[in-house]
Order: structure tokens, then sequence, then C-alpha cells
């Protein structure tokens, strides 16, 4: 099943939470932060303003940062997704 966003909204796969501290120490479930990182999945057409449609910045396959708790989760089947608005993004991480 595919999600076609609207407007302009991504689509993002969030980046699993870290699980060992950069000192080697193991992190419970409950204490491990939220990821910031996620793929975007899908990208929507982009807004239409005074008869315009503004441009996405972002593209499938991009790595981008996002306010920790921004968004609204779903679930498809066994993934868990998450829809945010274009602007909630901080921005894109390149290598």
């Amino acid at each position: 099943m595919n999600i076609r966003p609207l407007a302009d909204r991504v689509v993002l796969k969030m980046s699993e939470p870290e699980e060992k501290t950069q000192g080697g120490i193991i992190l419970a479930a409950s204490s491990q932060e939220k990821p910031q990182t996620a793929t975007v999945v899908a990208v929507g057409p982009g807004n239409v303003y005074e008869g315009k449609t503004e441009p996405m910045y972002v593209k499938v396959g991009d790595v981008v940062l996002i306010n920790k708790y921004g968004g609204q989760e779903i679930t498809m089947g066994d993934e868990k997704l998450t829809i945010v608005r274009q602007s909630d993004i901080l921005g894109i991480i390149e290598d």
C-alpha cells in the first residue's frame, strides 16, 4: 500500500532510536530519546498560493532533521511513518 501526501506534506520514516550511549551504556526502551532524523518516503506536490504552486525542497530519499515531537505518526501495515509539513523540516542532512 502506498501513500501520496497532499499539498506541502511529506511522509517520513524515522531513524531508529539509539540503544547505547557513546560510552557504551545500554539504554532501556523507556529512556531512549525520540530520533530527530528521518528519510523522506513520499512528497506532496506543494501548496498552491495565489494560483502558483510553491516548490518542494525535499525529495524522496533525502535524510532530514525535524523537531523531536513534530508531525503525525501513522501505521501502514507493519511500518510506522510520520507525516509533517515541509515547513516542519529543519534541514536536509548532506554528506
